[in-house]
């Protein structure tokens, strides 16, 4: 049976919509992908600011960070106390870096980066030994000649949001 360019174009067309039609019925998900059935609840202390940063709301601004992922984004449910809660993610804000990241033609700083340590651990409430353990950063960079102050601002609030973004990511994942 021979096919004539029309019969080919229509096979084409019918083929490339069924594909298109099948890629948008997967479901592309890691809400919970490795958490175990049992876990339902998780605990969130407020993670103590040791870094000497002088920005006084970097704990805050983690915590609300954390609990919005983990409220948003799996299925587990927010706990007051640590005694009853199904796992626990905890840990310290460590170190706080401003330093130039881009130096002008005149040798003056045009842009800075903020880097933020923390030092977490996740663990499961039944398990003697947390699922991780480490640190983790983030960075983000900001106009000084623009204006400096609420530029490190928003450079610290992005550097928290990698940061609870990759801790919630590792304790969903076990990638």
């Amino acid at each position: 049976m021979a096919f004539n360019r029309k019969s080919f174009l229509t096979l084409a067309v019918i083929f490339t919509a069924l594909i298109t039609a099948a890629a948008g019925c997967v479901r592309y998900s890691f809400t919970g992908t490795s958490i175990p059935a049992e876990v339902r609840t998780i605990y969130i202390p407020f993670f103590p600011d040791q870094s000497q940063s002088g920005l006084g709301d970097l704990s805050d601004r983690l915590n609300q960070a954390l609990v919005q992922r983990f409220i948003n984004q799996s299925r587990l449910s927010l706990e007051n106390d640590l005694e009853n809660a199904d796992a626990y993610i905890e840990g310290a804000i460590q170190n706080y870096v401003n330093r130039p990241f881009s130096v002008a033609g005149n040798e003056q700083a045009n842009l800075n980066e903020v880097q933020i340590t923390v030092r977490a651990l996740f663990q499961y409430a039944d398990d003697e030994e947390p699922l991780w353990n480490k640190n983790f950063s983030g960075n983000a960079t900001y106009d000084v000649l623009d204006n400096p102050v609420d530029g490190e601002i928003e450079a610290a609030r992005q550097a928290l949001e990698q940061i609870a973004n990759n801790m919630f990511n590792d304790a969903v994942s076990n990638w």
